[in-house]
């Protein structure tokens, strides 16, 4: 097995901290791949979120606590939050039933908007998000486009359709007789702004003409 060429494309986990590579310039062995920019996106996606709700005093960030890179995310969105002069109201959940409540307790808190944090469970259960929020009639801003194209809001993430075309470059170069170890680990670093204008429409916001002209994706 070992022997075998490996391409990866690396979202929410360290290439070098997991093991899957020595380091990142000299990944050693036969493994290599892409790793999409996805840490540095946080406070920028916040900010978006301020300027779409920019009346939005409170915030309400829901986190996965079994996911093991949720507090170094928390961290970053409370830095960035302290920076724009946002207060967030944070609350977790890691199953359907404890979803539900959490958009309870922020429509019972009054909360302006909410940011939800980037976790793979939560984009399986994306179109209860997007269903919730419209029930709630609370403005969400979410890490991949799928949620927007299930009718939510707005989104700001990495492209993965991007790493997922450096991969396969990867992959070509490796059958044309390169090795996994003499290709550096590349970081795909192209972002994607989705922007639902129907949801913006139901929830009576005006979406800022500058986010429209900077969006890679507007549903109307």
């Amino acid at each position: 097995m070992a022997a075998i060429p490996i391409v990866f494309s690396s979202g929410e986990v360290d290439p070098v901290q997991s093991g899957l590579v020595i380091s990142l310039n000299r990944p050693g062995g036969n493994v290599t791949g892409v790793n999409p920019m996805t840490g540095a996106l946080a406070a920028k996606r916040l900010e978006i979120l301020h300027q779409t709700v920019p009346n939005a005093s409170v915030i309400g960030y829901l986190v996965n606590p079994r996911n093991p890179t949720s507090a170094t995310k928390e961290k970053e969105v409370h830095d960035a939050a302290r920076a724009l002069g946002i207060e967030l109201y944070d609350l977790s959940a890691s199953t359907e039933q404890e979803i539900d409540a959490a958009f309870n307790t922020f429509a019972e808190r009054s909360v302006g908007a909410i940011f939800v944090g980037a976790d793979p469970y939560f984009f399986v259960r994306r179109e209860q998000f997007v269903e919730l929020a419209a029930r709630h009639r609370l403005p969400a801003s979410y890490n991949t486009h799928e949620f927007v194209t299930a009718g939510g809001l707005i989104s700001y993430a990495a492209s993965f359709a991007d790493a997922y075309r450096l991969a396969g470059i990867y992959c070509g170069r490796i059958l044309k007789g390169e090795k996994p170890a003499d290709l550096p680990v590349v970081q795909s670093v192209k972002v994607n702004l989705a922007i639902n204008l129907r949801a913006a429409k139901a929830l009576g916001l005006s979406i800022p003409q500058s986010l429209l002209v900077a969006a890679d994706e507007v549903i109307e």
